[in-house]
């Protein structure tokens, strides 16, 4: 059976590491869908019923902004989870973005 795009998304957001994030736009590149990234962004918002979890905290926009923390029960969730992992956030932005960056084209 073929996966759907939000499978597939999960499926790729669960490889990012701990203390590293992506973008919506990495994301749906690397799906070979690169205008998608607000599908993407979709699938992030409906994560919280996916089995096994998604880290969906890990994915940002194009500039590291945590832009889908509204997505959250608590918007302040989002931050906090990139925090116990160690990523710094300021101004809701991820600080050291693209040393951060996991892109799946270029780490898988």
């Amino acid at each position: 059976m073929e996966q759907s795009f939000y499978d597939q998304v999960f499926e790729l957001v669960r490889l990012i590491p701990k203390g590293r994030v992506s973008s919506y736009g990495a994301i749906a590149r690397s799906l070979g869908a690169g205008g998608s990234a607000r599908m993407v962004g979709y699938a992030m918002s409906n994560a919280g019923l996916a089995h096994p979890k998604v880290p969906a905290h890990r994915v940002v926009n194009s500039s590291g902004l945590l832009t889908g923390r509204f997505h959250f029960s608590d918007p302040n969730d989002m931050e906090r989870l990139l925090a116990e992992e160690g990523v710094r956030v300021k101004n809701d932005k991820v600080v050291d973005f693209k040393k951060l960056m996991w892109d799946p084209l270029q780490e898988l």
